[in-house]
């Protein structure tokens, strides 16, 4: 079904015998999608969506985020949700490499030390395997060789944690912006 646009601040109006869900565009392709829940009340639905195509909206941009420290994993799921993106977050490499999520995968945001694949590893896997995902690396133990080889590889940045956000939220626009030439050349 298709949802028609409503105003900021009309957001709060009764919306109650309307049976299209209603969509509330904000900047930067943020939508907020009102969908009614189990007790029959309009509940918003957040998302980012990077283009509308004729009457209908892609899914959000996802995000994989892998990384073996929970903390820091929900710490990423949480901003990149806050930020409006959908978000699939993984403990290991392998648990991603086995997802159905690689082929809607925008971006990608790994740690460097991981047991098993590191996060390079698994970034040139993913190339070997014909997965081009801009990846963002970030670790607690910065190495410049690994920097270095990282992003002569083609990853997008190479953050140190604590991640700055402002830096994070840099990378990952440069990494969709990266992923939007790449499919507009095809």
């Amino acid at each position: 079904m298709r949802g028609y646009g409503i105003h900021v601040g009309s957001i709060n109006q009764n919306l109650w015998g309307i049976s299209i869900a209603p969509v509330a565009l904000f900047g930067a392709g943020t939508v907020i999608e009102l969908t009614r829940g189990r007790d029959g009340k309009w509940c918003p639905v957040y998302g980012r969506f990077d283009r509308i195509v004729g009457d209908r909206m892609r899914k959000p941009t996802l995000v994989a985020v892998v990384e073996d420290d929970r903390f820091f994993r929900e710490s990423m799921r949480r901003l990149m949700r806050s930020r409006g993106y959908r978000v699939e977050a993984f403990p290991s490499a392998a648990d991603f490499l086995a997802s159905p999520h690689l082929s809607e995968t925008a971006c990608l945001i790994a740690d460097v030390q991981m047991p098993a694949m590191t996060g390079p590893e698994l970034y040139r896997h993913l190339i070997a395997s014909g997965y081009e995902i801009p990846t963002i690396l970030v670790t607690a133990y910065a190495d410049d060789q690994v920097r270095a080889r990282a992003l002569k590889d083609g990853v997008v940045c190479y953050l140190p944690k604590p991640v700055d956000e402002k830096r994070l939220l840099g990378c990952l626009h440069a990494a969709l912006q990266s992923r939007e030439s790449t499919e507009d050349n095809s």
